[in-house]
């Protein structure tokens, strides 16, 4: 006779600090061997009141010693197999428990009440131990034992004990049942608080860890806090579409303003810039001021021709979306006219962890890294200019301007470089997006992404304005 143990077990969802403390978290459960000694030692008292009751059957004497020096040879006997499989050997001990509590129950000659008090402390704790079909086997177990028992040393009649005898039974039998329910409410109590433990610890991670997310790309964090990339250093080659941005006047401008002033509007245009890329699914390398670096292709990747395709996007609508930070800014009486220039190029570079071992960059380098920057630089204002490769990937789509080649730093050979224009499909007549830009006036329109809602609002606006121009002309 054994009661329940359980150990905690973190999942694989679950903070490994969370699952250590709740691991150290004291669990007051009764040990198999302290459950045996005492389910025993009750059997031990019945017999003996059964004994006495049938003029001092010295064999039932000799069982009651049986029941007091089995436990301990159970233990003894099974302690290195349960250091390799204590579930299994334990459940394989209850079944011997259930034969030998069988014996009992028919050496008493099945008699009702106290055969029935040890039948139900054996058959509570297999529910404990292993449940529906732990209690199915002992049950059929325990039959077998008590009926044989009884037809070899009592096959005439059913033996009745004295009251006393059975009144003892049940005392005995009730606190050994209460003894078991009290640990198993500790154990209960203990887990629910562990459970707890664990759920709050791994609320505080899970903030910790968006916190963490803030200071690298969205898709580096989630490879990482999901386990699909270790935190080592490693680096592989990759074909990827390489993006640097910068504004042009910034520095002009941060001679005009106060540092506070010029941080907001810095944090306002790289937040505004962030979204975009990651709308488009661009890895957000780094910020150097008012730089920005992002590539395309890993750690997930779309193939070649998506990921330059989105990259090439992503900068069409940084360059549109300009506009309207430009009005922003103009409203808040910057009047510098800031404008973004930006390069793309597409190719082969080396993408990992770079660093040391206690502080780690993920990061790419090689000469499309270094060409794509030089790139941006060689751009005017509200210029995007690609390489070759990453044109060859996107001209079905975007149209683009060839601008002949240039002559790059650290590149021995004259690059062909090209300016993009705008998508094919937003070209002529039939495009969505509009923009106008005079000094007192910014239009940026795009039909596309307009609904009907918003139409007959945006329609008013423009008749009310048409009618201030006319007015003021007349």
């Amino acid at each position: 006779m054994s009661t329940a143990s359980a150990n905690i077990r973190g999942t694989g969802t679950t903070p490994a600090n969370a699952i250590d403390t709740a691991e150290q978290t004291p669990v007051p459960i009764m040990p198999p061997y302290l459950g045996r000694t005492l389910g025993y030692a009750a059997v031990a008292v019945i017999v003996v009141a059964a004994a006495v009751g049938r003029l001092h059957s010295e064999w039932l004497f000799g069982m009651a010693g049986f029941a007091l020096v089995w436990p301990h040879l159970a233990q003894l006997f099974s302690l290195d197999a349960r250091k390799r499989n204590p579930t299994t050997v334990g459940q394989n001990l209850l079944l011997i428990d259930c034969a030998i509590s069988g014996a009992f129950i028919g050496s008493l000659g099945l008699a009702s009440i106290s055969s029935a008090t040890i039948a139900l402390m054996v058959m509570f704790t297999c529910f404990m131990v292993g449940g529906l079909k732990q209690w199915a086997k002992g049950s059929l177990i325990l039959s077998a034992s008590a009926l044989a028992m009884f037809f070899l040393f009592n096959p005439d009649h059913v033996i009745t004990l004295p009251p006393l005898a059975d009144l003892l039974a049940v005392i005995v039998a009730g606190v050994y049942i209460c003894a078991t329910a009290l640990f198993s409410h500790q154990q209960a109590k203990a887990l629910r608080h562990a459970t707890l433990l664990i759920q709050t610890q791994r609320e505080q991670s899970i903030a910790l860890s968006q916190k963490l997310s803030k200071y690298m790309s969205p898709q580096v964090w989630q490879t990482i806090f999901t386990g699909q990339r270790d935190v080592r250093l490693e680096t592989q080659r990759k074909k990827l579409a390489v993006f640097f941005s910068d504004i042009q006047g910034f520095t002009e401008l941060s001679e005009e303003m106060e540092p506070e002033a010029l941080t907001d509007v810095l944090n306002h245009y790289l937040n505004e810039m962030s979204q975009i890329a990651l709308k488009h699914g661009g890895t957000i390398d780094k910020f150097v001021g008012d730089s920005i670096m992002i590539f395309f292709g890993d750690p997930t990747s779309r193939g070649q021709r998506a990921d330059t395709l989105a990259c090439v996007s992503m900068a069409i609508d940084m360059r549109k979306h300009m506009k309207i930070l430009r009005q922003n800014w103009r409203s808040k009486g910057i009047k510098t006219p800031l404008q973004i220039r930006m390069g793309i190029s597409t190719g082969y570079a080396t993408v990992g962890n770079f660093g040391a071992e206690n502080r780690m960059d993920y990061t790419i380098i090689g000469k499309e890294v270094n060409l794509a920057s030089r790139l941006e630089h060689l751009a005017q204002a509200g210029e995007i200019l690609v390489t070759h490769e990453a044109f060859s990937l996107i001209k079905d789509s975007i149209m683009c301007r060839d601008k002949g080649e240039v002559t790059v730093k650290g590149f021995s050979r004259p690059i062909a470089v090209y300016q993009v224009i705008d998508y094919r499909c937003d070209l002529g007549r039939n495009r969505s997006f509009l923009e106008h830009e005079h000094s007192g006036f910014t239009l940026y329109l795009d039909s596309a992404k307009v609904n009907e809602n918003d139409r007959t609002a945006i329609l008013r606006a423009l008749d009310e304005a048409s009618s201030r121009l006319r007015h003021q002309r007349d």
